[in-house]
């Protein structure tokens, strides 16, 4: 097919996306399920047109999720991150680590896979996904007492990093088993370099960006934002040339720019918010073109016991690990967070790596983690305000007084 039919396509099926978001919002549903829907409906052959490209579908959503992950670091204000780091920076990490071990076992005595092709099944769907997050949190209009939103909304911003590391590491054992098992030196010098890397290249990228433009005279307002793109696109190549965790590096450097520019940043966080909206509107309708109806059906009873699993025995089991060396933490706030770990387009952007690379059962793995994602957003979705009702953590306005 020509690829100018193939952009008309794809612009157009952004377009109806868009359109639908309105809607969808005022439901309370997360935008992933309009664009998937729509890429779904449209690209599995019923208008004669079939797309099926894992490596192409696997690239969109690894350049959409930097740009997801780097736009959430501009618009986090620095005081949630003071006041978030503990609690969400050990539910982004240990969590993930906690969720994949207790999930994986799960799935070993409920399926018949390996036991590590369990523990990838279950990286691919350990982090919770900012975009789900916001979308609910915003339509619903919730305001949480104790910090409840800001420990999830830093969560959910954060944890991609680690999971993606362990999806990726565990694949290239998957793929290289025949090459010898990697010991844990390895494998700790592996995960060293990812984070230290990306660390370290995110901070130095952040600060050179902010000091540039707060020390050099641009003639254009509308330069500044074309110059933090550039940024961001030197960012995800020099991390990926150096072996550092792209994830990591772009959300520091977003983080960064987002609380120290001083001329432009708020044309800068409109123009990105923006592209953060193409990003996951291209991303969600690239994976739902990807995913074939027909072949979901065999799949989805077979989802459905562990994604309640996960749902309510190793997202919760993981979360009350995490709150061990926070006993002071009040026990409303880690029971909803506990509940309260929704899914959306991140794992399914996962799944795909193993995908790509050949591993065996990958593609079955790709339609449970759809409805493993399609389960979570409904349920715990829907449940995001009844259960802050019920546990006396919604901040209600107050009413005026008569």
């Amino acid at each position: 097919m020509p690829t100018d039919i193939i952009i008309l396509g794809i612009s157009i099926l952004i377009a109806i996306g868009i359109l639908l978001h309105h809607p969808s919002k005022t439901l309370g549903l997360p935008s992933l399920l309009i664009f998937m829907g729509v890429g779904l409906a449209f690209g599995n052959g019923e208008f004669g047109f079939v797309y099926d490209n894992l490596q192409l579908t696997s690239t969109i959503g690894t350049v959409a999720l930097n740009t997801i992950v780097f736009v959430g670091g501009l618009n986090t204000p620095m005081k949630h991150i003071r006041f978030a780091w503990k609690e969400g920076g050990m539910l982004s990490s240990a969590g993930v680590i906690f969720t994949t071990i207790i999930f994986g076992f799960i799935l070993n005595a409920l399926l018949d896979f390996y036991l590590i092709t369990c523990m990838l099944f279950a990286a691919v769907v350990s982090s919770t996904d900012a975009a789900a997050v916001f979308s609910i949190l915003e339509s619903k209009k919730l305001k949480l007492k104790h910090g409840t939103g800001t420990i999830l909304e830093f969560e959910s911003a954060t944890n991609d990093p680690i999971a993606l590391l362990m999806v990726i590491m565990l694949t290239d054992f998957i793929i290289n088993s025949a090459n010898g098992t990697p010991t844990a030196m390895s494998i700790a010098t592996s995960l060293g370099q990812q984070i230290g890397v990306g660390a370290v290249i995110g901070l130095i990228m952040g600060k050179l960006s902010v000091w540039a433009l707060n020390n050099i005279k641009l003639p254009e307002f509308g330069l500044i934002p074309v110059f933090i793109l550039a940024t961001f696109a030197i960012t995800v190549s020099s991390t990926e040339i150096f072996g550092g965790n792209e994830l990591i590096a772009v959300y520091i450097a977003g983080v960064i720019i987002g609380n120290y520019l001083k001329k432009g940043a708020e044309v800068s966080k409109h123009f990105f918010n923006g592209i953060s909206w193409l990003a996951q509107s291209l991303m969600f309708i690239i994976l739902g073109l990807q995913i074939f109806p027909q072949q979901l059906a065999p799949v989805f009873f077979a989802s459905l016991l562990p994604a309640i699993l996960l749902i309510v025995v190793a997202r919760p089991l993981a979360v009350q690990l995490c709150y061990l060396p926070f006993r002071q933490a009040n026990w409303r706030k880690r029971l909803f967070v506990s509940a309260i770990g929704l899914k959306g387009a991140t794992p399914i952007v996962f799944a795909l790596i193993p995908a790509a690379a050949g591993v065996e059962g990958s593609r079955e793995m790709i339609h449970m983690v759809f409805f493993i994602v399609l389960i979570s957003v409904i349920v715990q979705g829907a449940a995001i305000e009844p259960l802050a009702n019920k546990l006396k953590l919604n901040l209600q306005p107050k009413k005026p007084e008569l």
